[in-house]
């Protein structure tokens, strides 16, 4: 006599009241959170566009105020991805609310699709918002717009991954900050987001190489201009490497219960 297994089904309700009431936190402060991105572009392209691209016209063939807006929405995005998802489940950690979510009758995956769904949401908004803004100073052309895409979704969910982690690991809220700010921010700056490390000398571009956002931010400039510092297929295969990291933290996170059950 055979028994049947029964597959569990997907709690979307569960899914779509996470992902709704973490989406309403950011409507509060929409305008807000859309302003900082347009007046942070536009001051990069009056230090970085002007003063530097006075004295650098092409970078790769391209132009240099069009070469660092690939960079720039990079920056914006790894930036966005770790503070939503780190915050947001920080907070609900923080306040003891998490504890309700945990025993509600949504899973570990649905639970995480929730949270770093909706910050990726707003990451990817931002990141659209970047590149029209950039589009005011710029003539921008983007060769392969479904590869674009394709970067900009995947970068934007495996940095929300990561601040998940982050989130989770964080005992404080200067703690959520310490990774974006002294690890992140610093690796864009060094991974060719305002420049090429093929203009850097042969030892410093090899040191450059073992920089992980110097991959990310390859392939994405690829997507516009056709022009990377490493093959796109490896740009690829990076980024698809740190996601697989990434989601593999948060499985065994889950299933140790780090810091979520104590």
């Amino acid at each position: 006599m055979s028994t049947a297994v029964k597959i569990p089904s997907f709690n979307r309700h569960g899914v779509w009241a996470i992902y709704s009431a973490e989406l309403a936190r950011f409507k509060r402060t929409f305008w807000q959170s859309l302003v900082t991105p347009v007046i942070t572009t536009s001051l990069y392209f009056v230090v970085f566009g002007a003063a530097i691209g006075s004295r650098m016209n092409e970078v790769g063939g391209v132009h240099y105020g069009a070469f660092i807006v690939p960079g720039l929405i990079m920056l914006s995005l790894f930036t966005e991805s770790l503070n939503n998802s780190s915050f947001g489940i920080y907070l609900p950690r923080f306040t003891g609310t998490i504890y309700e979510v945990l025993s509600a009758p949504v899973s570990a995956l649905e639970i995480v699709l929730a949270y770093v769904g909706a910050a990726a949401s707003k990451s990817i908004l931002l990141g659209l918002v970047i590149l029209a803004t950039a589009t005011l100073f710029v003539p921008i052309h983007i060769a392969h717009p479904v590869w674009m895409v394709a970067f900009l979704v995947l970068t934007a969910a495996t940095f929300c991954l990561f601040g998940f982690m982050i989130g989770i690991w964080a005992k404080g809220f200067e703690q959520l900050q310490f990774i974006p700010m002294l690890v992140i921010t610093p690796l864009t700056f060094l991974g060719g987001a305002f420049y090429s490390i093929d203009m850097l000398p042969p030892v410093w571009r090899t040191i450059s190489l073992f920089n992980p956002i110097v991959y990310l931010i390859s392939g994405f400039r690829w997507a516009f201009y056709e022009t990377a510092d490493v093959e796109v297929g490896i740009s690829l295969a990076m980024t698809l490497a740190f996601f697989v990291v990434c989601l593999g933290g948060v499985v065994w996170i889950f299933r140790t219960g780090y810091r979520l059950k104590t």
